[in-house]
């Protein structure tokens, strides 16, 4: 799995616990343009299933996910 990708946006959510993250990512997203791609970093284990759910809710794509030294990163496509 390639863990390098051109992203437009990075947010750095390490050491912030839910719900900050999704709600950094929310406001993030509001400054994207329809197909690109934010990379987020987040220390919270909550991260994955809120990102899950958050992503059904929106509509936008999950593109890759990795889990290293219990980080967790995120790789979002902006496509509604």
């Amino acid at each position: 799995m390639a863990t390098e990708m051109p992203v437009d946006q990075t947010l750095d959510c390490k050491g912030i616990l839910c719900p900050l993250p999704i709600v950094k990512l929310s406001l993030a997203f509001k400054t994207l343009e329809q197909g690109q791609v934010l990379f987020l970093i987040a220390t919270d284990p909550g991260s994955r299933p809120d990102i899950e759910a958050w992503k059904k809710r929106t509509g936008n794509e999950l593109i890759q996910q990795s889990e290293e030294d219990k980080v967790f990163k995120f790789w979002l496509r902006k496509t509604a």
